[in-house]
């Protein structure tokens, strides 16, 4: 019969005891109120722990050194009696995530979101507001250096109630660099403080857009056709692509013009814009024909489809390969038609995060 094996020698025996005291009531506490809310609670839990930790370190005479062996010991400790989930780098994890949010919350509503280590109770009021996200999206979003890149991904997790695979996937094909390359420098920062805002139809288009889900290689010979009845497989993933307030209406919508019949690849409505947007699909390069050609299905919706207290319609073609010159002196300043390059595979995230450095650049050296 194997001996149970002893606890690790103590460090740093002071402070050691009393720390661990005050981490076993806040967990004993945190996992009764779990049964209300268990991700709130378990990112409460993790930040109270993170902020105890902090208040002891600073405490200690040499700070890192002792820091580094009170996490050891302390990890030990706490895994020994709750198992799983309190190893070192879980622990640092906390500590960096309390560092990373302190300045956030504030000093009085860290008060309120803190669990009563000697009473064991937890009051969770507060936490909801702050807190809305799980701990793995928040361990996912430490990863990420920019603060306002991490701020956006975190409003618009919340708001759009993104699953994880969902903000990585956002997050893999640079939605905050694409947005913000169509968006002034001060629409630039109001990503970062208000998420994405949808009050105009510029607000909706992205260049280019990512349709890596469709499963079709740039390599092999794909008709038109085939990307939009991928796309119709596919709509969920599409309609998150997309962005907010969209809602799939039709495909091949047909009109009938002069006794000629039109066929308008993809319609939608925003909900947002209370607008149409209709989608046209090339798998080549732009053309003043195509240009043309949605402009005549925008004036055909707001003509004859939508409202009168509707707003006018939107229409975005998407291409393989756009000309911005040729977008800008075949359609006039007011037109409501964007083209937007489309590509089948995830960008790089070094070269969109250059590419708006340059145009960050750029936008200092105008003003």
């Amino acid at each position: 019969m194997k001996r149970k094996p002893k606890p690790a020698k103590l460090i740093a025996e002071p402070i050691l005891p009393g720390l661990l005291k005050e981490i076993r009531g806040l967990i004993f506490a945190a996992r009764k109120a779990a049964v209300r809310n268990i991700n709130t609670m378990q990112v409460l839990m993790n930040y109270e722990i993170g902020r105890r930790i902090v208040k002891h370190e600073q405490s200690g005479k040499e700070r890192a050194a002792y820091g580094k062996e009170l996490l050891k010991e302390l990890s030990v400790r706490l895994t020994e009696e709750f198992g799983k989930g309190f190893s070192l780098t879980n622990l640092k994890l906390m500590r960096q995530f309390y560092l990373a949010n302190q300045k956030r919350i504030g000093q009085k509503a860290s008060d309120q979101l803190r669990i009563d280590a000697k009473s064991q109770k937890a009051s969770d009021q507060t936490a909801g507001s702050i807190f809305t996200l799980s701990w793995s999206h928040y361990v996912f979003l430490m990863t990420i250096s920019d603060h306002d890149e991490r701020s956006f991904y975190e409003i618009e997790s919340g708001r759009n109630n993104w699953s994880l695979p969902e903000l990585r996937r956002q997050f893999d094909s640079g939605l905050y660099e694409r947005l913000a390359l169509s968006r002034d420098k001060k629409g630039v920062k109001a990503l970062a403080v208000q998420g994405q805002v949808v009050a105009k139809p510029e607000d909706i288009v992205k260049d280019p857009y990512v349709l890596e889900f469709l499963g079709l290689d740039e390599k092999t010979r794909y008709s038109e056709s085939d990307m939009e009845r991928a796309i119709i497989d596919k709509i969920e993933h599409f309609l998150l692509e997309l962005g907010k307030g969209f809602l799939f209406e039709s495909r091949q919508r047909r009109f009938t013009f002069d006794e000629e019949h039109y066929y308008v690849d993809l319609v939608f409505y925003n909900r947002l814009l209370r607008c149409y947007v209709l989608i046209d699909l090339k798998i080549g390069k732009l053309s003043h024909q195509n240009l043309g050609q949605m402009q005549m299905y925008v004036n055909y919706f707001d003509r004859f489809v939508k409202c009168n207290d509707e707003n006018p319609t939107i229409g975005i073609i998407l291409c393989r390969k756009k000309n911005d010159a040729l977008v800008e002196i075949t359609l006039p300043e007011d037109a409501n038609i964007h083209a937007s390059e489309y590509q089948l595979y995830l960008p790089s995230k070094e070269e969109l995060k250059q590419k708006l450095l340059d145009w960050t650049k750029g936008q200092a050296a105008i003003e």
